[in-house]
């Protein structure tokens, strides 16, 4: 099969670099190596370089993101697909390192196994509700999102000389969000967020969520870690998944 990451160039606040994304989805698969290398050294699976520039027109309003049009990452994804497919490749697992990719994905999984009869699976990278991740979130950050403790850690733990934590602020819901409870970022009744609707205390936008001042390389180790071993089940029912239904 072949592992493709879905990166960004997006974002993640004052404290993050832009590449927060790509270097997971650098970092990621050399922790799922270290734990598949456990059960079954000699998996099949090919890592195909890190797609950098995805769909990430959220966070345009601040310096520096970068995002393809819909239609443009779509057939980016699909040709870098069609390409391999010529060589025999069947299974393809998109590690998607940022939330915004996913709709895309979807669209092309269900085109592609009808047009070629490859299979495209989706995997989340990070598994943010694993206990041992939850509880590395510091008691005094009352909610995470985006850029946020998490995220920060992984990167102190990947490349830490990219972060600054004395330039971290918290950011809050604003707008419609902070007064209804329904409607949210995601899930089963949203309203999709704009990395302006994340802002300081004082209303200035930001674009993250939460505290980051508590992240640490050793929280993102945790968070690398687990987040490797939520995936590797999946990954072994692709191996063995059938190409013909």
């Amino acid at each position: 099969m072949i592992m493709l990451p879905l990166g960004s160039l997006e974002q993640h606040g004052p404290q993050a670099p832009l590449g927060t994304d790509f270097m997971v989805g650098n970092t990621l698969p050399q922790y799922l190596k270290r734990e598949m290398d456990k059960i079954d050294p000699d998996f099949p699976m090919l890592v195909m370089p890190t797609l950098p520039l995805e769909l990430s027109m959220e966070h345009l309003d601040f310096a520096g993101s970068l995002s393809l049009q819909p239609e443009t990452y779509y057939h980016v994804l699909k040709d870098t697909i069609t390409s391999l497919n010529r060589y025999g490749f069947k299974k393809f697992a998109l590690l998607i390192c940022h939330g915004g990719n996913r709709p895309a994905v979807d669209i092309l999984a269900r085109q592609l196994r009808y047009e070629l009869g490859v299979l495209i699976f989706a995997l989340n990278s990070c598994a943010f509700l694993d206990p041992k991740v939850q509880a590395t979130i510091s008691p005094n950050n009352t909610w995470y999102f985006h850029g946020g403790e998490m995220e920060t850690s992984m990167v102190l733990a990947i490349k830490p000389e990219t972060v600054h934590l004395k330039e971290a602020q918290t950011g809050y819901k604003k707008g419609g969000y902070r007064q209804n409870g329904h409607i949210n970022f995601s899930n089963e009744t949203a309203l999709n967020w704009m990395g302006k609707d994340l802002q300081t205390k004082d209303h200035q936008p930001l674009g993250i969520g939460g505290n980051p001042q508590g992240a640490t390389a050793k929280k993102g180790e945790i968070i690398l870690t687990q987040s490797a071993k939520a995936l590797i089940p999946a990954l072994l029912e692709i191996k063995n998944w059938p190409l013909e239904v």
